[in-house]
């Protein structure tokens, strides 16, 4: 049994050699042959270097460097793509998610569960702000989606290869892949862990990248928004006919001027909004039509290194 572990990295040169070191501790206690598969998602401090060096010293180690950044979801696609594993395990590279699981994860797998999901317990020094945003996020997309993602789940899974088969046909390129886990179904189970905090670095991702990454969750997996504004805009036009009724029947029956220059002004620009935001939800989806129809790539593989047969 082959067992291959996926790690995107992106500017975690400090974190290389310790996660390094408690994967092979780790894997000498599991007794099994493996691989670890780094994938540099373009990084821009000294990972490169460090890689080269674990490849160098360790033919288990494979590095897969990528031509500019594309993304966690587009690191993780790409080791996907290249794990030769009857086991695929995916994790991040900072150290908050513990090498220590695997044992676990690999129990429940021989206990016959083809996806082995890990469901994150906060650390205690997690700020308010971001406990919140994080409930909010898992909230929303449950609300709107139409697959489920328990809240606090983690891209740190166990994937039996037939999973992995199936990922590799999905061609799609804006993946949300704690999406595509619960969509394509398969015998499923949860584990819970305790984040540690970051070993060395800093977070990747900021606010901005999480709202971002949440309107691809619910792009993805929901037409749900489109029906809404579509909903809102039947309301509102139902209400402006009969607003409009009202205001010709005071003009022409009682040939009273319409007062209240406020009124007018909150309904244009109520009304405005609701334009300018429906248009915004078509703007999303539209925005993926575009990039499914160009068929880029989602990543571009610079170089490869490592492994038995080192290019």
């Amino acid at each position: 049994m082959l067992i291959s572990i996926i790690l995107p990295c992106f500017n975690e040169e400090g974190n290389l050699d310790q996660i390094y070191a408690r994967l092979i501790s780790v894997m000498q206690k599991a007794a099994v042959e493996y691989e670890i598969l780094f994938v540099n998602d373009g990084s821009t401090d000294n990972s490169h270097d460090k890689l080269l060096s674990l490849s160098a010293l360790d033919s288990r180690v494979k590095g897969f460097e990528f031509s500019r950044n594309f993304g966690h979801q587009a690191a993780i696609s790409a080791g996907l793509d290249h794990a030769e594993g009857d086991v695929v395990i995916v994790m991040d590279a900072d150290l908050q998610h513990p090498p220590e699981l695997i044992l676990s994860l690999l129990e429940k797998w021989r206990e016959g569960y083809d996806i082995v999901n890990t469901i994150r317990r906060d650390p205690a020094g997690l700020s308010p702000f971001k406990k919140t945003t994080a409930k909010m996020f898992y909230k929303l997309i449950n609300l709107l989606a139409n697959t489920h993602i328990p809240d606090n789940s983690a891209d740190f899974r166990l994937l039996d290869k037939k999973v992995v088969k199936e990922f590799r046909t999905l061609k799609e390129r804006t993946k949300f892949l704690r999406g595509l886990v619960s969509w394509v179904g398969f015998r499923q189970c949860f584990i819970h862990y305790d984040a540690a905090p970051r070993y060395a670095g800093t977070s990747k991702y900021p606010v901005w990248k999480m709202i971002r990454f949440a309107f691809d969750g619910i792009v993805s997996f929901s037409t749900l928004p489109l029906h809404i504004a579509t909903i809102l805009g039947a309301i509102i036009s139902v209400f402006s006919f009969v607003y409009a009724s009202y205001a010709i029947y005071i003009r022409l029956i009682t040939r009273e001027a319409l007062p209240g220059w406020t009124s007018v002004l909150v309904a244009v620009l109520f009304l405005g909004g609701i334009q300018l935001l429906s248009l915004g939800v078509f703007g999303e989806y539209l925005s993926r039509i575009y990039t499914e129809a160009k068929s880029r790539p989602t990543y571009i593989v610079r170089n490869t290194y490592g492994g038995k047969d080192p290019r």
